[in-house]
């Protein structure tokens, strides 16, 4: 599906707070707007609670989305029609990496479409590679973000942030 790049660059965060980790996903949903129709994936790692339903929730606002964001965690998927598709994904709940191809995994991560995926290892073996992988660590007070490059596309929107 997507072929393995190379690491592209990096940023690093600290964000105090819930309405930071919205405001900041609003950032890099703003930034990702030139690119939506190129196709990107976006990892987004952490531990349970660290904020990644909330940074979803930003990009997805700052992408355009005006109605409410819900957690895909049973559902698995969530999509959303805005200057192209974009899909959440929360794969906490995944029993199995193969029930991906149940549900018909390869018809989401198709050229032109923004795969926000929450939970990306249970997925192992089944995902496309990221462009752009998001790692929240805890930290007090606040979260601490990195986020790293791997398609010259994900490269781009670090340099935008």
């Amino acid at each position: 599906m997507h072929k393995v790049a190379e690491f592209l660059g990096q940023l690093d965060r600290e964000l105090d707070g819930e309405p930071a980790m919205l405001a900041f996903g609003e950032q890099l949903g703003r930034a990702l707007l030139p690119r939506l129709g190129q196709g990107l994936v976006i990892y987004l790692e952490g531990d349970l609670g660290a904020g990644k339903t909330t940074l979803s929730r930003g990009v997805l606002r700052g992408c355009g989305h005006t109605g409410p964001v819900k957690s895909p965690t049973y559902t698995l998927v969530e999509p959303y029609d805005l200057s192209a598709p974009v899909y959440h994904f929360d794969l906490y709940r995944l029993g199995d990496p193969e029930e991906l191809e149940y549900m018909g995994i390869r018809d989401y991560f198709v050229p032109g479409s923004l795969c926000l995926v929450e939970w990306p290892q249970r997925g192992a073996g089944f995902l496309p590679a990221a462009d752009l992988l998001v790692d929240i660590g805890v930290q007090a007070p606040g979260r601490g973000l990195r986020l790293q490059a791997f398609s010259p596309a994900a490269q781009a929107v670090l340099l935008a942030l």
